[in-house]
């Protein structure tokens, strides 16, 4: 049996290392791993991405993107960031245009463009559940998912261990998911 946290781990290195790893190697361990059930996300999860290529490669992360927070299947908050003081805050998904960070997220790598997200950060904060819980079947498994209410998104998850998840954010007119790995928070 291949040890999948180290497999994680290598994938994640080798992303670090040399700036991206291959799509399809993080899909073949996305793909062997065993489905997640809704009522095992509660909690608090911190996320990183895993560069592929992927337009929102570091994206999220350079906005200070801290993760994701479930409370239950109707109770989800899917963008959790650090706001001031270095306070977790959630903030409304409606607020980000995705359609069109994808055609210019080339440009957004920018301290300029990141302040600026800071400074509007309390204009899109939001205190309700903006995503539900679901099992959903994505590349023939039925594993839990969070689903977005504003975008066409779905973010299935996979489980690591208990307290690390492999996902895909499978987004309308994206070629090919974003990928990124959840780890549960012990604060």
């Amino acid at each position: 049996m291949v040890d999948v946290v180290g497999r994680l781990r290598e994938l994640e290195a080798g992303a670090a290392k040399d700036g991206r790893v291959r799509r399809e190697d993080v899909l073949e361990l996305f793909d062997s791993l065993p489905p997640v059930r809704v009522e095992e996300l509660a909690g608090t999860w911190r996320g990183n991405g895993i560069a592929t290529g992927n337009p929102f490669d570091g994206l999220l992360e350079r906005f200070g993107w801290y993760g994701k927070r479930f409370s239950g299947p109707e109770d989800a908050e899917p963008l959790l960031f650090r706001g001031k003081g270095d306070r977790v805050v959630s903030i409304n998904p409606a607020f980000m245009p995705v359609g069109l960070m994808l055609g210019i997220a080339d440009k957004l790598n920018s301290p300029v463009v990141a302040k600026l997200f800071r400074l509007l950060m309390p204009l899109m904060t939001t205190a309700k559940p903006r995503a539900r819980l679901r099992m959903v079947e994505y590349r023939g498994v039925s594993s839990a998912a969070m689903v977005y209410d504003a975008l066409p998104i779905h973010d299935p998850f996979r489980k690591v261990d208990d307290d690390t998840l492999l996902c895909a954010m499978d987004l309308r007119g994206l070629d090919a998911p974003f990928l990124f790995v959840l780890r549960r928070d012990a604060a």
